[in-house]
């Protein structure tokens, strides 16, 4: 939801530009093996292995037509039974990435780029993490905002231009409350 919101109504009214970076739930969480997290987390991080290879091969800009043909098949139609190759094929991309989904060497690359937002955040947090810089040049970075449902207009925008605000204001670290809602997904444009 939150990267559905930064895509489609923030980006297009701020001077922003999005690059998609991997964050592993299965890495960061490292769920015992027989828990029921293990294999979606574990899906999802192969998933993860695939994005890179494409990284790796077409750049940064590639990446978001891969998220997006596996973020709305896996929260927004909750299918966690598809290839990758099926998932590439419906990106445009092409179907020979699908052999990174088993490919222990991204990994590193996984983790590497990590640890940067992790830097950033510290590892109490999950995923969204945002990044930006500040008035002074200095990368920092919030985790969320997690959402339910996706403001726009103006809504939209007062709520991007509050997270730039708690984000770049020094000693600021968090906001919450409790979640009462499952997210509500529109269709996907």
């Amino acid at each position: 939801m939150t990267a559905r919101w930064v895509v489609e109504h923030v980006q297009t009214q701020r001077e922003i530009t999005v690059t998609w970076q991997p964050i592993s739930l299965l890495v960061k969480n490292n769920p015992s093996e027989d828990s029921d997290y293990f294999a979606p987390v574990q899906f999802t991080h192969k998933l993860l292995r695939v994005m890179e290879s494409i990284r790796a091969a077409d750049g940064d800009a590639a990446v978001q037509p891969f998220y997006w043909a596996t973020a709305s098949r896996i929260h927004q139609d909750g299918d966690q039974d598809f290839s990758a190759q099926d998932a590439l094929t419906a990106a445009g991309f092409d179907p020979s990435h699908a052999a990174a989904f088993d490919d222990e060497s991204f990994d590193a690359e996984i983790k590497r780029r990590m640890d940067i937002g992790l830097g950033l955040t510290g590892d109490d947090v999950g995923t969204p993490i945002i990044s930006m810089d500040d008035a002074n040049g200095e990368t920092v970075a919030l985790f969320g905002p997690v959402i339910s449902r996706m403001p726009e207009g103006d809504a939209a925008l007062q709520l991007w231009d509050g997270l730039v605000a708690c984000a770049t204001t020094p000693g600021f670290w968090e906001l919450k409350r409790t979640r009462s809602e499952d997210p509500d997904f529109p269709a996907m444009p």
